[in-house]
């Protein structure tokens, strides 16, 4: 019974995901939050959930093979009761083939769509009974339906990495990433942390679906998520015991908390974002952690604001496509193609404006948490040209496959 409704609790996560563009650690979170499932089940449920998000080009090109009708015409409910059970067959070794059958199909019977009971019983059956060979080449292609990524991302990482490190790339987007703690050393010692966890760039590494927000540490405000790029990009920017330090786009503020931790809780953070929301969340957390030099403010990153004065670094993690952080969530994948040139101008607007906040003196750190030289490398160049007094003092691109980290870029600026 538990089984059962773990299995109909993913598919039913998974098609919001789909028709609403909910964000899968979202997806996942409330509706294990509000559900009966033991904890077995609920570890279940997530491991279908991000195998489906993870797999699902694979999963279709598989299932293409036994579709009389377009993947793209399949009922949608109906198309991912039947991605679910074929990512247990194929991925999921520890259940059996036939229990993943079963299931299926119970759970066609237990929906609106019950007449389409028959017709998944029937491909899963033709799926257990045929082997489909998925493509070995490397052609743009193949590499799509291999690692399950779609032919534009695929055909990007080839034009600016090369092969080898674009199969590396897709290969590491689909293994899972780890839960990256951050120790808040305003709050806590890590002497008596490192009694009980092994510690790591002063941070704890945990597997892929704990619920951290539960436990003692998170509670008491000693820790707080955020990966090692993210944690190497602002030790970069080195902002000092009381700097005044601007943070324009900051949600969900994880980059505030570390240049606060970093900082000694001396100086003055002023951390804005677009949405009152997502301010109110920044202003939470660091209650939690109690980093009161963090205060915060509603504001457009494209937008002049001369009454913030100025300050001696400024952070602009400006919204990207989101391409390095795949592996954490692989819905990205699968959005609709992004108006590319309206995002670099977007990421453009915020850089000159941010500029405008710097001393003399003064360092300013662009960042993304995507791959695409477009949004990195090239658009630095381009930015670099507008600017006779910021020099460039760093660049780097941080590779999953190379340095253990979401993919991550960050270039450091000073004014003289």
């Amino acid at each position: 019974m538990f089984m059962a409704n773990a299995r109909k609790t993913a598919v039913k996560v998974l098609v919001k995901i789909e028709k609403e563009g909910t964000y899968s650690n979202l997806g996942v979170a409330e509706a294990l939050k509000n559900s009966e499932l033991n904890l077995q089940d609920k570890s279940l449920a997530t491991a279908i959930i991000y195998g489906v998000l993870d797999r699902k080009i694979t999963l279709d090109y598989i299932l293409s093979k036994f579709l009389k009708t377009p993947i793209n015409k399949t009922e949608p409910f109906t198309l991912m009761v039947l991605r679910s059970a074929l990512y247990q067959i194929k991925y999921m070794d520890k259940i059996p083939e036939s229990a993943a059958v079963n299931e299926a199909v119970k759970i066609m019977k237990s929906s609106k769509f019950s007449r389409n009971s028959g017709f998944v019983n029937g491909v899963l059956r033709s799926v257990l009974r045929t082997e489909v060979e998925i493509p070995k080449g490397d052609s743009a292609e193949d590499l799509s339906v291999r690692y399950s990524c779609p032919l534009w991302i695929v055909e990007s990482f080839l034009k600016d990495y090369g092969l080898a490190d674009t199969k590396a790339l897709l290969e590491e987007s689909l293994k899972p990433a780890p839960t990256v703690l951050r120790i808040n050393t305003v709050k806590a010692d890590i002497s008596e942390i490192e009694k009980e966890y092994e510690i790591k760039e002063n941070s704890i590494e945990l597997t892929k679906g704990i619920d951290i927000s539960n436990s003692e540490l998170y509670k008491k405000g000693l820790v707080y998520a955020q990966d090692y790029a993210s944690q190497r990009a602002v030790e970069i920017l080195s902002p000092k015991s009381g700097d005044r330090v601007l943070d324009v786009c900051s949600a969900p503020g994880g980059k505030a908390f570390t240049m606060a931790n970093l900082m000694g809780n001396k100086g003055e953070i002023i951390a804005c974002d677009l949405y009152p929301h997502r301010v109110e969340l920044i202003e939470r957390t660091a209650k939690r952690l109690g980093l009161d030099i963090i205060k915060t403010a509603v504001a457009d990153a494209t937008r002049y604001n001369p009454k913030l004065g100025e300050f001696d670094c400024v952070l602009c993690d400006v919204p990207c496509s989101g391409l390095g952080v795949i592996r954490r969530k692989p819905e990205i994948k699968y959005n609709a193609l992004p108006c590319l040139e309206e995002l670099k101008n977007i990421q453009l607007s915020i850089l000159r404006n941010a500029v405008k906040y710097l001393k003399k003196g003064g360092k300013l750190l662009y960042s993304t948490c995507t791959l695409r030289r477009e949004e990195n490398e090239k658009l630095v160049i381009s930015f670099q040209k507008e600017y006779n007094d910021l020099c460039k003092v760093y660049e780097h691109t941080f590779m999953p496959h190379k340095d253990g980290t979401d993919g991550f870029y960050c270039a450091l600026f000073e004014k003289r």
